[in-house]
């Protein structure tokens, strides 16, 4: 189905699980296409974030915390008053790939703009609630 055709919560689900799966392939050039140039984060311990830059680097894959990062749309509510819409989930830290057992997650929410006809994160909160494993 064309995506013109997609209601607007649809398209904000159908985006959600397209930077989802580029998250999971490593992707890192289709990942920030999906937020606004000034995104804004708060991660899941509570580390702010500000800018494409910044966002896309606590993605990436290190040393420490080899972590692929997933999320699923739970709700979606867009205004009928302007060109905004919320965004409520769970998300998952899975180490090494996406389809390795999560050792860390939680919620979010995310606050969606639409710019140029095309829905855009401008801010998302995480906050972790679980956690597996035996490190401390």
């Amino acid at each position: 189905m064309n995506e013109r055709n997609l209601s607007d919560a649809d398209q904000i689900r159908a985006a959600r699980t397209a930077q989802t799966a580029a998250i999971a392939q490593g992707d890192f050039e289709a990942i920030p296409t999906f937020w606004t140039e000034d995104i804004t984060v708060r991660r899941a311990l509570g580390q702010a974030v500000n800018g494409v830059e910044q966002a896309l680097a606590a993605l990436k894959p290190n040393d420490d915390t080899p972590l692929v990062y997933q999320r699923e749309a739970v709700s979606v509510e867009v205004s009928a008053h302007w060109p905004l819409a919320f965004e409520e989930g769970r998300w998952s830290g899975h180490p090494g790939n996406a389809k390795a057992a999560p050792v860390i997650g939680g919620r979010y929410a995310a606050q969606w703009v639409k710019q140029g006809g095309r829905w855009l994160i401008r801010s998302e909160v995480f906050v972790a609630l679980t956690r597996s494993g035996t490190e401390n």
